[in-house]
This record gives C-alpha cells, structure tokens and sequence, in this order.
C-alpha cells in the first residue's frame, strides 16, 4: 500500500492520465480511473515520476493490476481482470495508443503470456505532457495516429492465416495458438475423413464468429448461442456431413 504522504500525489497523477485520455479523444467509457491507471502502468509512471520520466514496459493484464495495487494503492479483485484487457487495453490497441505482443508478434491475443506496450511515438508525445509545445505535438500526433493504426492493421492481417473452406470462401484467422491446429482441421482432416462436408462454424482467438453458416445451423435445428454454451466459449470447427 502506498503511504498517506503519496496519496495526494497518487490521485493527482490519475488525474492527469485523465486529462490525456480526454485530449487523446478516447470516450467517456474509457475516461475512468481503471484506464488512466492502466496507461500509468504502462508508461511505468509512479505519484512521484514526471511525466518526462515514462517508459515503455512490457506488461501483462496481471503486472498491471499489480502496479496499480502497489504504487497507486488500487486494488482490483482478479476477476476484473477480463474487465481491464476488454474494455481498457482492447480499445487503448484500437487507437494505435499500444501495440501487443511486440516481442512476439504471433502470439495469440488471448495467450497467458500476451503483453502490451505504449506504441513509440505516443511515448514520445506523452512525455511531454504539461510542458510547453504540449498542444503542438497532440494535434501532429492525432493527425498522422490514423495512419500509425493503418499500418499495424496491414502488419496484423499479413500475419494471419488463410484458409479456404470448401465452398470456395477464404477466411483468415488469427496467428498462433490454436487457431494453427483449426487450419490443419479444415486443410487436411476434413477433405480426408468428412469428404462431402462443410464447415458451418468457425472460432477465432481474436474474432469469435470467424465463420459461421446460419442457413446450415438452422437445418441442424441449432444456432450459435448453442455451440458457444456446448463447448464453453472455446473455439471449434464444426462440419456438416
């Protein structure tokens, strides 16, 4: 826990890290003490560091909670913790504000071991929060911010993995885990041992309704929401004979 003389400065820093969620255009759902202690986290900033003194750490959804308990004395309970990656660090990955997984780029989205770190130059620019030129530097940097998000976009999708399904349709799935072994399941078990079916449902690690054939479900007499309740949320392949 952090000691009373460093709450002050504690609730100050959130406060600040507020400021810059809100300059940074990021909507109200994220402007709240969760993400502006996760974008402290992730900047290694404690109540005592300037801003000019941020960094760019690798780190987990649990470090982070564990920053937040240790220096900002914010405990979250462990089952928050789908909360943080889903509705903080998913959307801080949508705005280019972080990357994931850049010292291994093919590890899987949902892996134990995925880690995030602020994207170089919005560590640049936040460094110089509340100094002057401040105002420069965010409007340059919400101008070229759009074409940072393209380009790891275009990185994102030339690492994921094709598959063409037998009705000529090509989906592509997420790199890594087991989204490796669903493209073996559709390229080499089903032309061999299900000749004459289709896939009607696909999982993704990252897109959960990667593919799915609605008509065929219907004439199975089941739909998506039965799969996801039979197999626990887990991603499968589903064939039709």
């Amino acid at each position: 826990m952090i000691k009373k003389a460093n709450e002050r400065k504690a609730e100050e820093k959130i406060r600040q890290a507020l400021t810059v969620l809100n300059h940074l255009g990021f909507p109200r759902q994220q402007q709240n003490e969760r993400s502006a202690l996760t974008l402290l986290s992730l900047l290694g900033l404690k109540p005592n560091t300037g801003w000019e003194g941020a960094t760019d750490p690798l780190m987990g959804i649990t470090p982070m909670m564990d920053f937040f308990h240790q220096h900002y004395g914010k405990k979250y309970a462990p089952n928050t913790r789908e909360t943080v990656r889903r509705q903080t660090v998913h959307q801080f990955l949508q705005a280019g504000l972080i990357v994931a997984n850049p010292d291994k780029p093919s590890r899987p989205t949902n892996s134990p071991k995925a880690v995030y770190q602020i994207e170089p130059s919005a560590l640049k620019l936040l460094r110089g929060f509340g100094k002057r030129g401040w105002e420069e530097h965010l409007q340059k940097h919400l101008r070229t911010v759009k074409t940072l998000k393209k380009l790891y976009a275009r990185e994102r999708d030339m690492r994921r993995l094709p598959v063409k399904l037998a009705n000529g349709q090509e989906i592509r799935l997420s790199p890594g885990g087991q989204n490796v072994l669903v493209k073996k399941i559709i390229d080499d078990f089903c032309p061999l041992f299900t000749p004459g079916g289709c896939v009607i449902y696909v999982g993704d690690t990252q897109a959960k309704w990667a593919y799915f054939d609605s008509d065929a479900l219907a004439v199975l007499g089941d739909n998506v929401q039965d799969i996801v309740d039979r197999n626990n949320g887990h991603d499968i392949v589903d064939t039709q004979l």
